[in-house]
């Protein structure tokens, strides 16, 4: 019996080093798998910038959602609002707008599908996120297709390319001509930077947290709980609305298929980063490791020419591995 104790004693204790760097150790350990199985290719400067761009807008997704599930909520409509933006962008760059009104636009647009979404969940008390984006889903993308045709629309400007298309070179330091960043890239990195920021370093990034922790506690201690979760759902909208400026520029092209299922990619990379679906935990960093290991998996397994049925059951095998962890780290925060 003291035995058992002991083993369980030992388990418990491990689980707040796996919860803080787990994910850590797992990217590194997935990068040193491939990497031995692909010695010559997988870590190339090529194929490490062609990782970073396919993840590109599919991280400006993840962030977003991550705040939503920070404040114990879902937004199942954030393809489709990536959906909707671009194909207004690309209407409007049809049109023969001026490329700053351009870029504009989906930002502009994202946002406010999101605080659509803000202002349904709260001013008609859905009885869960789930409901109120599960219906936006089908309406922003319908809108999306009756605004284009369902037709793709295709030949944007260099300047409205270049977020998602552009590069820097990095010739200066001595680098060759093939090696370069993508400047979606440094976007990433600087969006994600100011969202830790925002979520760490202010007041309103802690009454975030507290309403994922405790809604009801948060609105006894006077933070407006409805006026926070419009604009978590706004920010989130925002960030698809990029995630469309990036996506516009990689494909030339607005296409009715365009973040078809990506919000289930994101909702994945979150918690497979570390989000709790019981809400008020999670980081920014994990979010982007999350993001990582979904791209490094499906990079990888392109390179072995695994086939995408296989890739599909391995993501979700790793899903459910990462739930599992949710609910056994709220067990040990339980028992302590």
């Amino acid at each position: 019996m003291d035995l058992n104790k002991k083993k369980e004693s030992i388990f418990l204790k491990t689980i707040p080093y796996l919860d803080k760097y787990g994910i850590l150790i797992l990217l590194f350990l997935m990068v040193l798998a491939l990497h031995i199985m692909q010695p010559d290719v997988f870590l190339s400067w090529r194929n490490i910038t062609n990782i970073f761009k396919q993840i590109s807008w599919q991280s400006m997704l993840a962030l977003g959602v991550f705040m939503v599930i920070v404040t114990a909520g879902i937004d199942l409509s954030v393809g489709s609002i990536m959906m909707l933006s671009l194909m207004i962008l690309a209407v409007v760059a049809k049109a023969g707008m001026p490329w700053y009104v351009v870029i504009l636009v989906p930002l502009v647009v994202g946002f406010l599908c999101g605080m659509f979404n803000g202002l349904g969940i709260t001013i008609l008390r859905m009885p869960h996120p789930f409901i109120m984006t599960l219906g936006t889903l089908y309406i922003f993308r319908g809108a999306g297709n009756l605004i284009s045709g369902g037709v793709p629309i295709s030949g944007f400007t260099e300047e409205v390319r270049y977020v998602g298309h552009g590069r820097i070179d990095l010739t200066w330091v001595g680098l060759d001509e093939s090696q370069y960043l993508p400047v979606s890239l440094v976007l990433i990195a600087l969006i994600y930077f100011i969202f830790w920021i925002f979520l760490n370093h202010t007041r309103m990034g802690k009454w975030i947290y507290a309403i994922g922790g405790n809604p009801n506690a948060a609105r006894a201690s006077g933070i407006n709980v409805n006026k926070i979760l419009v604009i978590v759902y706004s920010l989130c909208g925002f960030l698809s609305g990029i995630g469309a400026l990036i996506l516009a520029g990689r494909a030339d092209s607005g296409y009715p298929n365009a973040g078809l299922q990506s919000e289930l990619d994101a909702i994945a990379a979150c918690i497979i980063g570390g989000a709790s679906f019981f809400g008020g935990r999670g980081t920014v960093l994990g979010v982007f490791a999350g993001v990582m290991i979904m791209g490094i998996l499906r990079n990888g397994l392109n390179l072995m020419d695994v086939s995408a049925f296989w890739q599909q059951v391995l993501i979700g095998s790793i899903i459910v591995i990462a739930v599992y962890i949710d609910v056994l780290r709220k067990d040990f925060g339980t028992r302590k």
